[in-house]
């Protein structure tokens, strides 16, 4: 089952699933977490099925690193922790959704105009949609209130039958240019003269009838006066009802095309209907003056600029790992993470490298947190990193050493503007300029020798000029400093490889919105950020002085 695009011509596979009907989709239940932003975003459905088997186990908790995700759920508190850096993030489990699917005839609706032998509307799909809204219509325009007269007008011949579809079964008049019914349910509507057109549909005449009735718009008049209403709309094709859209001013013709297509169903279904654009992010500030940018205070400097540096690498291997390490005598019966042999038989890597001064029996301990390994394994873990002399647990991620990344050369700049922030109404804004250009790819990225793209530079982040925002401020210069802002990698959102990328450490990208959760308000933007630069070997007290 492919799906191709006209106007490119591009072709994807598309597919369907069928879940069970004792499965969280099948009985209409969802599982959803908050946002940055405050919103709720749903999981995907297969992490919703998980997610509901547990709890109608009654577990306390469950682990997502099964299905790739670091993430631990816990029932009684209803919130999702982060097992790396520990964030909470709250959880709800929504069942208003239109599921399960029911099978059966749709209910009939008041207004429509079937047969008496029928007892069915028209199996087309235009028939269905107007039939499965209709009764949702009747319920908006009931609410309206409209005082309608109680029967059609006098002086008025019975409507006629409605036109037969190919199917064989009657037409509903919504498509054959009639009416709707007038008053109460079951009384005849004013009949339009149709015409059938080449295009199947049904034109109506232009009758001239009675003024409007007091408290009806346009779009709740009968198809009549709803054609006959204006002479000002003679360039409207008969039978097409006015829409009103606002906020349409394109100039290409998907506009026009969007607003007709949408106003025929929507009309044809008696709902009114205004189309409006989305709203953009603001992702800049109002222009600033060069005398009103203003330098940070307690920070030195507005610049930072990283050249191209060959990384730092220690005499050898062994001996950064055993800066780091104790010797374990008697190791428990348990599997080696990294090779995923036990530790009281030798290493995975015996073999594979070659080191006289290892045994590869050898088992180690970190010194912070207890995590036990073969030497060998932490060897070789650390000859396919940075070889920086830094190594990072594999387990708990705690680092021993100072860890560099891979950040390719370029400049980071930052100042104060004498704007404020959405939720800092009372400080100023940090901006900071991130500029990295396209270049050659060095021995420690992916592909050696290959040159690499940076899209989307220079790019602007921001932080509030308050105490927690300058603290920021330090160990995000301090991370940049040690190459860890950015890496080079392949782009979630555009599928690019060998391009410049975020490196697990975010930043707000949005000045006045926050639109695609890259903006403020965020009140634990601060405190998340800190997490993951602790995450990442930046401390305040490892900080550089400034």
């Amino acid at each position: 089952m492919p799906q191709s695009r006209q106007d490119t011509g591009t072709v994807r596979p598309v597919r369907r699933s069928f879940f069970e009907p004792s499965s969280a989709p099948g009985k209409g239940i969802v599982w959803e977490w908050e946002n940055d932003a405050g919103s709720w975003t749903p999981y995907d459905t297969e992490i919703c099925i998980a997610i509901q088997n547990a709890y109608e186990k009654q577990h306390p908790w469950l682990d997502l690193t099964t299905l790739g995700f670091c993430y631990l759920v816990h029932f009684h508190s209803m919130c999702q922790v982060n097992r790396q850096t520990h964030r909470k993030r709250r959880l709800r489990r929504r069942m208003d959704l239109a599921y399960p699917l029911t099978m059966g005839s749709i209910p009939k609706s008041q207004s429509w105009p079937v047969g008496s032998g029928s007892g069915l509307p028209c199996s087309c799909p235009q028939c269905l949609l107007v039939n499965s809204t209709r009764a949702a219509s009747n319920a908006i325009l009931a609410s309206q209130k409209v005082k309608v007269p109680p029967g059609p007008p006098p002086n008025l011949p019975p409507p006629p039958p409605p036109p037969l579809h190919p199917s064989g079964i009657r037409q509903s008049n919504t498509y054959s240019g009639g009416a709707t019914s007038w008053g109460r349910p079951g009384e005849g509507g004013r009949p339009t003269g149709g015409i059938r057109n080449g295009s199947g549909f049904s034109r109506s005449q232009s009758v001239p009838g009675p003024a409007p009735y007091p408290g009806q718009n346009n779009l709740n008049r009968p198809g009549v006066q709803r054609t006959s209403g204006s002479n000002s709309r003679a360039s409207i094709p008969p039978g097409v009802p006015a829409l009103p859209v606002k906020n349409l001013n394109g100039t290409g013709p998907v506009h026009p095309a969007l607003a007709g297509m949408t106003g025929i169903l929507m009309c044809a279904a008696g709902l009114p209907v205004c189309l409006t654009r989305a709203p953009k992010p603001i992702l800049h500030p109002p222009p600033v003056n060069k005398e009103d940018i203003k330098p940070v205070s307690g920070i030195s400097g507005i610049c930072r600029k990283t050249k191209k540096k060959h990384l730092k690498k220690s005499k050898n291997p062994e001996e950064v790992v055993r800066r780091y390490i104790q010797k374990v005598k008697s190791p428990p019966d348990e599997d080696c993470t990294i090779c995923m042999e036990r530790l009281v038989t030798a290493s995975g890597y015996d073999g594979v490298l070659n080191h006289k001064g290892i045994r590869s029996d050898l088992v180690g301990k970190l010194g912070k947190c207890n995590h036990m390994y073969h030497v060998l394994c932490l060897v070789a873990m650390y000859n396919n990193g940075n070889k920086d002399g830094s190594l990072q647990c594999p387990t708990c991620k705690a680092i021993y050493g100072e860890k560099t990344g891979t950040q390719p050369p370029g400049k980071m700049e930052f100042h104060v503007i004498p704007h404020s922030l959405p939720g800092y109404p009372e400080c100023k804004t940090i901006r900071i300029v991130y500029d990295i250009p396209s270049g050659m790819q060095g021995p420690e990225h992916p592909n050696p020798g290959r040159k690499f793209t940076a899209r989307g530079f220079p790019r602007h982040c921001y932080l509030p000029d308050n105490d927690k925002g300058r603290k920021v401020l330090r160990l995000l210069v301090a991370a940049w400093d040690r190459r860890l802002i950015f890496a080079i990698g392949t782009s979630s959102t555009t599928g690019e490889s060998n391009t410049v990328v975020w490196n697990e450490i975010h930043h707000k990208t949005e000045f006045g919105s926050n639109l695609t959760g890259h903006g403020y308000p965020d009140p634990n933007y601060l405190d998340n950020v800190l997490a993951e630069l602790t995450l990442q070997g930046v401390m305040e007290e490892k900080a550089l002085p400034y």
